[in-house]
């Protein structure tokens, strides 16, 4: 039995290469595909403005020639300047349950990465943070999301054998939404505004939510510069994530918090959840994929809680409560029962914080693994 590894050069390989976990997941009730669009748009080498300061390759391996796995491997300077390291990245890692193959894989990227000069190879992770990272370790038995990976429960157990150890995890919740709000939170939420002068955007047309989009991605890239495996966002990346993800946003459900001067202090981003849309659309929009999304938005007990910032200088004082509320009123709104949160880190403690006002469980977990080399 022989392994080959195949790098994806063409337009045509990188389908192949996006198209790959379809083969390995048929039939797995937990597994949500990703959107194919999005895909392809994150991994073309001339559509993703992250290639302006990253390098990317693709590999293939082929047992008895037919496709067994994938992986990328991503060199980002910005990332490595930022955190005083000397790492490739891996992603977009699939494989059939053969250590031959998964081996050959690795082998490739820690290959490139010693060409680099490079001294670690760690992942998953994509180009930026808001690509899905995190391999899961536990949780196989609950339905993925669109934000997030899923994978069988061997790969941690290959990784393992490779050397790869645990460099960080990230926890995620299950919440139930209160309906109607809880009253103590309601009230905090109107003492706080009053308290410092602070009032809720009115969104009656999604131009007014677009309006203060780069200002919202401007928030990520403050608050969010601490966490693990960030990485400054260009204007242009920036530009690529609002229009890869706003289309489908409904205003209402992106509750945000100004200032006495309009500045963002504060917001969340919620969606209903589009794990099942995918799965029987098989993360296609055309076409008809289309009609199961727009049920799903329109009609869905379920939603995923993406993202969640506060402006530094407001931490500490409540506006959490303030923005919990206006998200429990909207999901209460489009009928929303349940959220899923993103992955929260596990030394996040303040963020995980807040769960404990609601009715939850703690049900998946994920790892990003990372390997030394000699």
């Amino acid at each position: 039995m022989t392994i080959k590894i195949e790098e994806v050069t063409t337009h045509k390989q990188l389908n192949t290469f996006i198209k790959f976990p379809f083969s390995i997941y048929k039939g797995n009730p937990y597994w949500t595909p990703p959107l194919l669009m999005d895909e392809k748009n994150t991994l073309d080498w001339k559509k993703n403005p992250a290639f302006e300061v990253a390098q990317a390759r693709y590999w293939l391996a082929y047992k008895d020639e037919k496709v067994a796995g994938r992986i990328a491997g991503i060199y980002n300077s910005r990332s490595n300047e930022k955190w005083g390291q000397s790492n490739v990245r891996f992603g977009w890692v699939d494989f059939i349950d053969d250590r031959e193959v998964s081996k050959a894989l690795f082998e490739t990227v820690e290959n490139w990465a010693h060409e680099l000069g490079m001294s670690a190879v760690h992942g998953p992770l994509g180009f930026t943070d808001l690509d899905p990272e995190g391999m899961l370790i536990e949780g196989f038995d609950e339905l993925s999301t669109l934000a997030l990976i899923y994978n069988h429960p061997y790969y941690p157990e290959h990784l393992a054998e490779m050397g790869y150890v645990k460099d960080t995890d990230w926890l995620e919740y299950e919440i139930q939404v209160p309906n109607p709000p809880q009253e103590k939170i309601a009230k905090a939420a109107e003492m706080i505004l009053k308290r410092f002068n602070l009032h809720k955007l009115e969104i009656k047309k999604k131009k007014d939510l677009l309006n203060y989009t780069r200002e919202l991605f401007d928030l990520i890239d403050s608050e969010y510069s601490h966490l693990y495996g960030t990485v400054p966002l260009s204007d242009k990346q920036k530009q690529a994530y609002i229009d890869q993800y706003f289309g489908f946003v409904s205003p209402d459900l992106v509750p945000i918090i100004l200032d006495e001067n309009n500045k963002m202090v504060a917001f969340a981003i919620v969606m209903p959840s589009l794990s099942k849309a995918l799965q029987k659309s098989q993360g296609q929009l055309f076409p008809i994929g289309w009609i199961h999304f727009l049920t799903a938005l329109k009609t869905n007990t379920h939603g995923d809680l993406y993202l969640i910032a506060v402006r530094s200088d407001y931490r500490g004082k409540g506006i959490n409560a303030a923005i919990m509320h206006s998200v429990n009123v909207a999901l209460n709104k489009h009928r929303i029962t349940q959220v899923e949160t993103n992955a929260n880190l596990e030394d996040n403690i303040n963020v995980q914080a807040q769960w404990k006002y609601f009715e939850h469980r703690q049900h998946k977990r994920r790892r990003c693994f990372i390997k030394h080399l000699s």
